[in-house]
């Protein structure tokens, strides 16, 4: 295992508030995911690295100018995915770089950036294709950096999404189908 917690520091650089927050939020998400991953033995992931990848995918927040979670970076919110994934790559870190890289909504289509005018850099997947990096992006949605260890409804997650674009909604009901077995839904899916 690599030490997440260290790396975390070094990168939020004195800033308390913000590791707490991202610290906080990134075991909330890695327990989700881990709980998924639970449920489906058959696939023999990775817990080490669900845990790793999940405390890290946010760490290029740490560039960004979100000051309401203690951000004081120059960048938009919107680049922390492919801000991170620099700074772990940097690192020596491929796998974990493409999970903050491919986390946000559920992924980002070269159609949707350019449609939106979004200040990412082109030539970059943004969607996630692994089932690892499914995995996290879709527990993620469950969680803000606002609201720490407070896990958001299905349906709540699934009305947030409604500002992305229209396959966003079907990829994460699709998530939801592959999983949580029918029986064992955290609550009553939206099918629609």
């Amino acid at each position: 295992m690599i030490d997440v917690k260290t790396i975390l520091q070094q990168h939020c650089q004195n800033n308390q508030p913000l590791f707490d927050i991202l610290w906080s939020h990134g075991n909330s998400v890695a327990q989700k995911a881990l709980q998924i991953a639970r449920l489906h033995p058959e696939w023999a992931l990775n817990e080490d690295f669900i845990y790793e990848a999940a405390l890290l995918h946010d760490i290029g927040v740490t560039q960004c100018d979100a000051a309401g979670i203690h951000c004081y970076g120059t960048h938009p919110y919107i680049c922390h995915g492919y801000l991170g994934a620099d700074i772990l790559r940097s690192l020596g870190l491929e796998e974990h770089a493409r999970i903050a890289e491919r986390h946000t909504g559920t992924g980002l289509t070269a159609n949707y950036i350019a449609e939106k005018g979004l200040p990412l850099p082109a030539g970059r997947t943004y969607a996630p294709e692994t089932l690892y990096e499914q995995l996290i992006c879709y527990a993620d949605k469950f969680f803000s950096k606002t609201k720490l260890g407070q896990e958001k409804s299905l349906e709540k997650v699934e009305a947030s999404l409604a500002k992305w674009e229209d396959a966003s909604l079907q990829r994460f009901k699709a998530w939801t189908l592959t999983f949580y077995p029918e029986h064992q839904f955290p609550t009553k899916p939206s099918l629609v």
